[in-house]
């Protein structure tokens, strides 16, 4: 799904309300996980930046949730993100299967971390 919008409100209103659902739920996990993360629309996709560093991006499509956390945040969780298809920083969670929002938190937790530790040096 090719889907340009000017808010994250406006982007998760485009689909289907199962799927929107689903995005409104990762986007909590991100919210509560990184509370001082801003929120913007990035490469036409839901983004989060923290300390004016890209934090992960997430995006809907028409079978599946992708998922954006860098390299690093990819790496750090492989043996749990094994199971999905997955390219080089990326992540794709079927709408078909549960989506692990618990791993989800982890990764945003991780990706927090990882930032404000670069961010102190």
């Amino acid at each position: 799904m090719n889907i340009k919008s000017e808010s994250v409100d406006k982007y998760i209103d485009l689909f289907p309300s199962e799927t929107k659902l689903m995005l409104e739920k990762i986007r909590d996990v991100i919210r509560q996980n990184a509370p001082d993360a801003s929120e913007l629309i990035a490469y036409n996709m839901p983004a989060y930046k923290l300390k004016n560093k890209p934090l992960l991006y997430f995006a809907g499509y028409d079978k599946h949730i992708g998922l954006y956390a860098t390299p690093s945040g990819h790496e750090n969780f492989k043996k749990e993100l094994s199971k999905y298809k997955q390219g080089k920083g990326s992540v794709q969670f079927p709408l078909d299967k549960d989506i692990p929002y618990d791993l989800i938190a982890k990764i945003v937790q991780f990706r927090v971390e990882e930032v404000l530790t670069k961010h102190k040096k």
